[in-house]
C-alpha cells in the first residue's frame, strides 16, 4: 500500500475548492446495488498537481459523486497503493443521495484521515489518472474506460447520449426511421430500427472521416425538396466504405450530432499513445463482458484470448487471471485487467534491446541511449540532442526524466511512435524540391474516377472525386456524353453505368481540389459531346472554377517548357484536345471548330490487340472525325492530348505541351522494345497509362511497370483495393502526401540513357537489405468462425525495375496472432533503389486453400529507416490497425 506523508496537505488542497470541471480526466459509470463502501484513492508519483484515481471495491446506492482532487508533493505510486475512505464513504451515504454528494465528499476529506498506509517505493512510474462517476440511473457498463469529463459533461454529447430518431436515406424511395445513440465509451454509435424485434447495429466513430453538413450527397441532394438542409448531414467512413445520410426531425438535432461527432473525431486524432492503447482495452473489456456487470470471470477471460488470436493453455491463463486478480473475488475489474493485459502484452523482445544497452537492467543514461541510436539506429549527426528529446517526448517518469534516463517504458513508446516507424518522419513531410517542369514528378492519377464499382453496371458517383482528392490524387478523369436539357453527362459511355451531371462534377472539383495537397489537379476529359454541349461544359469550367482554372501560360508569354507545381499551386488543369497549337491561341490566330481526329484513349488502343473485343467495347473503339468548340479548347493550355506516333516523331514533332495516352499493354511493348526511348520521351514530356479496357471488373495492373519507364500520369481505379493500390500509396506516402514524387535524377535527364530492363550503368550503386522480423503485435482474427486462431507469416516483397522483383517469407507461426515471434532473417540486394518499393504482408497460412490477408504495409525504400523499427499495419482498405504491427531490425548496406 501507498503512504500519503500526510492528510493535512490534502486538507489544505481541498479547502482551495474542488476543482470538479478538469476536461482532461477520464469518467467511468456503473451502477451500484448494496451498501458496504469501501473505497481507496490511488496516488501518482508526480511533481506539481496531478489527478487522484479512485476506485470503488464495494458497490453502494444513493449516491452521484463526482471526485477529483489534487494533491502535492513527491506523492508516491504503486500498483495497489491505496488511502480507505470506509468511514468516509459511510458518512456520505448517510448525508447525501444526490448529485451533491461530490461537495458533501469534499467538505468530509477536510475531517478525516487515512485509517491504513504504510510506505512503498516512489520511484515506481505514475499510473494512469481517472475519477468515478457513478450515476444509479444508468445501466451497467464497462468502468476500464469512457469519455472524459470535459467531453461527457458537452452538451451535444448528453443529447447523443439519450439517443434521437432519425431517418437513415438511401435514395429518394429508402427512407427509414432509425434509433441512433451513443454508448458511454464516447466511441461507439448504436442504431436500430423502430420497429421491435429488429437487431442492431454499431459503427466506431473512430472509423468516420468527416461529417458533412446540409445537402452535400448525391443522396441527400435527391430529396432536397423533401427536407431543409439544416436537418441533413453525411458521415463519411474512411476507407471504401459508403456514406451514411441521415436526415434529423429538427435543426437542433442534427446540430447536436454534426458538432458532437466533430468533437469526438477531434478528440480521437488528438489521443495519445497510452490513450489509444486505453481506448484499445476498452474495446476489448466490452466484447468480453458479456453479462455487462463490469467485471470479467476465469471463462470470460478464456473467450476473449480466443478473441484476441491467443492460444493459450488453461494452466498458464490461469496463473495470469490469479495474479491480475488482486481483490482475490474471482472476476477481473477495473485495473486489475488492465494490469492482466500488461501481463499478458509483455515485450521480451524489446526487452532484450533494452537490456544489452541499459548498465543495471532497469534504465538507460543519456550515454546508453546515445549508444543505441548511434550503433542501432545509425543516427549521426546531434546524437545527444535528439536523445534528450526522446526522453523529454516518450519517458513517462518524471523522476527519470530530471535524471535525463529513459526506462524500459519509455524505450517501448518511443519505439512504437512515429519516431521509431519504418518510415522516416523526415519523408514524411514535403522535402523534394518542387520547382522542376511537371513532367520530372509521378503524379498521383485516377481512372474512371467517377466509378464506384465496376465498369460495366457500376454506380457513378461525385463520391469518387471526392475520396481520390482527399487521397492526394491529383489527375481525375470524366468521360462526357450529351445529357437531357442540354447538360453533359458523365459515365461509361455504351455501359449500364448510371449517369451523373458534368456541372456537378466540376463544383466537387472546385470544393475538394485543393484540401489534400495544393499542388495542380490535372482535370482530364473524354470527350464526345457535341460542339453545343461542349460549349456549355466550357462555361460551367469557367463559371464554377473561376480563378482555379487554368486558361492561359502563367506569364502571359509563349512558355519554352512545361511549369513547376510550385508554379502552378491552387490551379486546376485541363486534359483534352486543342485546336492548334499552344503557340496559335497565344499569337492570336483563331480558327472555326477543327475536325480532328479523337485522342489515342478514344480509340482502338484501348483495346489490347491481342485480345478479342465485345460489342459494347467495340462502338467505342470505332475511329472518327469530331468537332472541338474553341471555348473547351481554349480551357486546354499545357495538357493537349494527342495521338503517339512514336518515339522518333515524337522526337522531331512533339511539343513539351503535348501528352499521349497509352494503354498498359502498348506501354509494356514500347517498355520492352525500347525502354531507353521511353525513358527520354517522358523526361521531355508527360505521358499517361491507364487500364486495358478488358478489365471491366475495375481491376488494376501493376503501376511499378510504367514508374520504371519514367512514367508520370499511371491511372488507376482508386475504388479496387490491392496490391497494386498498395504500391500507389505507398509511393505516394512520402512528400507531404502531395500526390507529386519527383523523379530520379537519371529519370530526368536528356542525356542520360536509364534501361529499365538493364539497369546496371555507370551509376549502378546495388545495396544490400537485410530484414530480420522479430515479433508481431495483435494482429486481427481473419477468420469469423468462433475459436479459429491464425497462423501468422510474414512476406517482404521488392517492387521495383525486374532485377529486383522479388519476394521472401518467415515460417509461420502456429496459432498466435496476438504476440507471434520469428526473428527469422531475410536478405535481398537492391538494383536501383530509387525507384524500389518494399512491402510487408502478413498472412495467415492455411496449408489447404489460399492464405488469408491480415494486414500489409508498403513505403519507398529511399523512406526507409534502419534500425530496430515497428511497422504499424494496414488494412486491405489501407486503412489503420493500430495497434496491430511488426517489429523488425533493418540493415542497408553498400555491395562492393
Amino acid at each position: 500500500m501507498c503512504a500519503y506523508r500526510s492528510l493535512k496537505a490534502l486538507q489544505a488542497l481541498a479547502r482551495q475548492g474542488p476543482p470538479f470541471k478538469d476536461a482532461s480526466a477520464m469518467c467511468w459509470t456503473e451502477r451500484r446495488k448494496t451498501k458496504q463502501p469501501e473505497g481507496r484513492f490511488l496516488l501518482p508519483q508526480a511533481e506539481g498537481r496531478q489527478k487522484v484515481y479512485f476506485e470503488n471495491k464495494g458497490p453502494f446506492v444513493g449516491i452521484e459523486s463526482c471526485i477529483l482532487l489534487w494533491i502535492c508533493g513527491s506523492g508516491c505510486a504503486s500498483e495497489g497503493g491505496v488511502l480507505w475512505y470506509d468511514q468516509l464513504w459511510r458518512d456520505v451515504d448517510s448525508q447525501s443521495s444526490s448529485v451533491a454528494a461530490g461537495a458533501t465528499l469534499h467538505r468530509l476529506l477536510l475531517s478525516y484521515a487515512p485509517l491504513q498506509s504504510s510506505n512503498t517505493d516512489p520511484t515506481m512510474s505514475p499510473q494512469r489518472v481517472h475519477y468515478l462517476l457513478s450515476d444509479p440511473s444508468s445501466p451497467s457498463s464497462s468502468p476500464v474506460r469512457s469519455c472524459s469529463s470535459g467531453i461527457q459533461a458537452d452538451d451535444d454529447l448528453k443529447s447523443m447520449f439519450v439517443g434521437t430518431v432519425m431517418r437513415k436515406i438511401k435514395s429518394r424511395t429508402w427512407k427509414k426511421q432509425r434509433y441512433f445513440r451513443l454508448q458511454e465509451d464516447c466511441m461507439t454509435i448504436w442504431y436500430k430500427s423502430k420497429k421491435a424485434g429488429n437487431t442492431h447495429s454499431t459503427f466506431s466513430v473512430g472509423d468516420v472521416e468527416a461529417v458533412r453538413e446540409g445537402h452535400q450527397s448525391e443522396v441527400l441532394l435527391s430529396i432536397a425538396d423533401e427536407f431543409p438542409p439544416d436537418r441533413c448531414f453525411t458521415l463519411v467512413f474512411r476507407g471504401r466504405r459508403g456514406n451514411l445520410d441521415l436526415v434529423a426531425e429538427s435543426a437542433g438535432e442534427a446540430q447536436s450530432w454534426i458538432k458532437g461527432i466533430r468533437k469526438l473525431i477531434d478528440n480521437l486524432e488528438n489521443m495519445g499513445q497510452r490513450e489509444k492503447l486505453d481506448q484499445w482495452i476498452c474495446d476489448w473489456f466490452k466484447k468480453a463482458d458479456k453479462n455487462r456487470d463490469g467485471q470479467m470471470n476465469f471463462k470470460e477471460v478464456q473467450d476473449l484470448l480466443k478473441m484476441m488470436n491467443v492460444d493459450m493453455n488453461e494452466h498458464h491463463a490461469l496463473r495470469l487471471f490469479t495474479m491480475a486478480d488482486k481483490s482475490q473475488s474471482g472476476t477481473l475489474e477495473d485495473d486489475e485487467f488492465v494490469l492482466f493485459y500488461k501481463m499478458l502484452t509483455q515485450r521480451e523482445d524489446v526487452l532484450r534491446v533494452f537490456q544489452e544497452y541499459s548498465g543495471d537492467g532497469q534504465k538507460l543514461t543519456l550515454q546508453d541511449l546515445k549508444d543505441f541510436l548511434q550503433e542501432d539506429q545509425l543516427h549521426e549527426d546531434g546524437v545527444q540532442q535528439y536523445a534528450l528529446k526522446l526522453i523529454e517526448r516518450y519517458e513517462p517518469s518524471d523522476t527519470a526524466r530530471m535524471l535525463q534516463a529513459m526506462t524500459f517504458d519509455g524505450f517501448l513508446m518511443y519505439l512504437s511512435s512515429p519516431e521509431g516507424s519504418i518510415f522516416n518522419p523526415t519523408k514524411v513531410e514535403l522535402y523534394q524540391d518542387m520547382t522542376q517542369p511537371l513532367c520530372h514528378y509521378f503524379i498521383s492519377s485516377s481512372h474512371n474516377t467517377y466509378l464506384l464499382e465496376d465498369q460495366i453496371r457500376g454506380h457513378s458517383s461525385v463520391e469518387g472525386y471526392i475520396r481520390a482528392l482527399k487521397r492526394g490524387c491529383r489527375c481525375v478523369e470524366v468521360d462526357c456524353w450529351d445529357g437531357p436539357n442540354g447538360e453533359p453527362i458523365v459515365y461509361h459511355g455504351h455501359t449500364f453505368t448510371s449517369k451523373i451531371f458534368f456541372k456537378d462534377v466540376v463544383t466537387v472539383l472546385g470544393n475538394y481540389a485543393f484540401k489534400a495537397s495544393q499542388y495542380p489537379v490535372i482535370l482530364s476529359i473524354e470527350n464526345h459531346c457535341t460542339v453545343e454541349q461542349q460549349k456549355v461544359m466550357a462555361q460551367h469550367l469557367t463559371q464554377i472554377l473561376g480563378d482555379k482554372l487554368l486558361k492561359s501560360p502563367l506569364d502571359g508569354k509563349i512558355p519554352i517548357g512545361l511549369p513547376s507545381p510550385e508554379d502552378l499551386k491552387g490551379k486546376i488543369l485541363l486534359k483534352g484536345k486543342k485546336i492548334g497549337g499552344l503557340e496559335d491561341s497565344m499569337n492570336g490566330v483563331e480558327d472555326d471548330p477543327l475536325m480532328g481526329e479523337v485522342s489515342d484513349e478514344e480509340e482502338t488502343a484501348e483495346i489490347d490487340d491481342d485480345h478479342h473485343r465485345n460489342d459494347s467495347i467495340r462502338h467505342r473503339a470505332k475511329k472518327s472525325k469530331q468537332c472541338l468548340s474553341k471555348e473547351l479548347s481554349d480551357c486546354v493550355v499545357y495538357c493537349k492530348s494527342v495521338h503517339f506516333s512514336g518515339f522518333k516523331h515524337s522526337r522531331i514533332h512533339s511539343k513539351f505541351y503535348e501528352i499521349s495516352s497509352f494503354t498498359e499493354s502498348k506501354a509494356r511493348k514500347h517498355i520492352r522494345e525500347a525502354g531507353v526511348e521511353f525513358v527520354l520521351h517522358n523526361a521531355r514530356q508527360l505521358s499517361r497509362v491507364y487500364p486495358s479496357g478488358l478489365r471491366t471488373d475495375s481491376s488494376n495492373f501493376n503501376p511499378q511497370d510504367m514508374w520504371n519507364a519514367g512514367c508520370q500520369i499511371v491511372a488507376l481505379n482508386f475504388q479496387t483495393a490491392g496490391v497494386e493500390m498498395d504500391l500507389n500509396d505507398g509511393l505516394f506516402s512520402q512528400n507531404g502526401h502531395c500526390g507529386y514524387i519527383l523523379k530520379p535524377a537519371f529519370m530526368r535527364k536528356i542525356d542520360e540513357r536509364f534501361d529499365p530492363e538493364n539497369p546496371q550503368n555507370d551509376c549502378y550503386k546495388p545495396l544490400s537489405l537485410s530484414i530480420q522480423v522479430i515479433s508481431g503485435q495483435q494482429l486481427p482474427k481473419v477468420n469469423i468462425k468462433e475459436g479459429s486462431i491464425i497462423d501468422p507469416l510474414v512476406r517482404v516483397e521488392i517492387h521495383g525495375v525486374p532485377l529486383d522483383q522479388t519476394k521472401q517469407e518467415t515460417r509461420y507461426i502456429d496459432n498466435n496472432g496476438f504476440n507471434p515471434v520469428w526473428y527469422d532473417t531475410l536478405q535481398f540486394t537492391i538494383h536501383v533503389p530509387e525507384l524500389a518499393l518494399v512491402r510487408f504482408v502478413v498472412e495467415d497460412y492455411d496449408k489447404t486453400s489460399k492464405n488469408d490477408f491480415v494486414g500489409q504495409f508498403t513505403l519507398p525504400f529511399t523512406c526507409i529507416q534502419p534500425g530496430y523499427r515497428h511497422i504499424h499495419l494496414l488494412s486491405k482498405d489501407g486503412t489503420s490497425m493500430h495497434p496491430s504491427s511488426l517489429f523488425v531490425n533493418v540493415r542497408i548496406t553498400k555491395l562492393t
